[in-house]
């Protein structure tokens, strides 16, 4: 069966022709949405907007299922891997400024770096490309993922790591490498990844529901993640926020991922050759923390994430300004880079994704 995402880009590709596009769209949208809604196979909110405008935007049961709570445009969702387009368009950002080349070697940031990662640049981690294994699949991550961590101690479950293979060389999803990303944006820009993140990207744009997710802070309008299970949702497996880090830790609403995408795209956060070199694709159709390929001949500009108790899709078609923003609980989204079962390194016991 198609991703709900999928499904709800090809309406519009369906029908884009014709008078009657937005109103025939929002109708089609809605019923297929709520055909997903009565199967309980979709529990969180939709917006798609075409050409800056609003097509369906709606939230779809409960933020909250213990106080029947309903989601609503403005619940905020856990990102989880979508997180890694903010990452890496904060390193563009300190490329601007001249802070760093992403063809620098790591090692030019950090003196202490491992003579494995000698070969290592910017441009591997932020492609997926280092060799760097990928600290959610190793063995002990479940008995550590609620254990708060530093950036340092984070970078220390893999730095003595052998890598998989030379850099440049293979394409191999690392969580490891985005944490190295984020561990380098503090350090060079004297800022925290959270402080950065806000005062160069959400305060910018606007995006006042936005943040890096918290255990202990109190956030209005956040979402209680679910997983399945047997008998219906349970609560999800806990992870302290500190763990995912730049590699996944951040929060969103779908009006603020709608005013992400515009600004991204609308030239509003990079230079237009930072935003070429972001979307240009390396191997595997990954590019700078962003998959980029062919949707029935259009082309499509995504990432999707997925994190104990939450799912979430961002996408975006050039060709007709298309943004779908899909955040969901209780259902497992397959990636092409991290396959289902038992031996997933992202599969946790309840079927809890961790920072894909």
């Amino acid at each position: 069966m198609m991703k709900l995402f999928r499904r709800i880009a090809m309406v519009i590709v369906i029908i884009r022709a014709g008078a009657g596009l937005a109103q025939d769209a929002a109708a089609r949208m809605e019923e297929l949405v709520q055909s997903y809604v009565t199967a309980k196979q979709f529990m969180g909110s939709v917006l798609v907007s075409q050409q800056g405008k609003i097509l369906l935007s709606k939230g779809y049961g409960s933020a909250n299922l213990e106080w029947e709570i309903p989601n609503s445009p403005s619940t905020k969702f856990r990102l989880a891997s979508v997180t890694k387009q903010f990452t890496a368009a904060s390193i563009l950002l300190l490329e601007e400024r001249g802070k760093l080349k992403v063809e620098d070697p790591v090692k030019k940031y950090m003196a202490d770096a491992p003579a494995a990662w000698d070969k290592i640049t910017i441009f591997h981690l932020l492609t997926h490309t280092s060799g760097i294994p990928n600290f959610t699949s190793f063995p002990d991550y479940r008995s550590t993922r609620a254990t708060p961590a530093t950036p340092e101690s984070l970078v220390a479950r893999f730095r003595n790591k052998p890598l998989e293979f030379q850099p440049g060389e293979k394409w191999n999803y690392s969580n490891s490498g985005y944490v190295l990303l984020g561990y380098l944006i503090e350090k060079i820009s004297g800022q925290s990844y959270a402080e950065f993140v806000l005062q160069n990207i959400f305060n910018p744009l606007g995006m006042k529901d936005s943040g890096y997710d918290s255990n202990s802070a109190i956030i209005a309008h956040r979402a209680a993640g679910y997983t399945p299970a047997v008998k219906g949702p349970v609560n999800a497996g806990f992870v302290h926020t500190t763990i995912p880090f730049s590699a996944g830790a951040l929060y969103s609403t779908t009006e603020d991922l709608l005013k992400w995408e515009q600004g991204l795209f609308g030239g509003k956060v990079l230079s237009s050759a930072s935003l070429e070199k972001m979307t240009a694709p390396f191997k595997r159709d990954y590019a700078f923390g962003l998959e980029v390929s062919t949707n029935h001949g259009y082309k499509v500009i995504e990432h999707d994430g997925g994190t104990e108790g939450f799912n979430t899709q961002l996408s975006y078609y050039p060709d007709d300004k298309l943004v779908v923003a899909v955040p969901q609980r209780d259902r497992c989204q397959a990636r092409r880079h991290c396959p289902r079962g038992k031996t997933c390194p992202n599969f946790g016991a309840q079927g809890d994704h961790r920072i894909a």
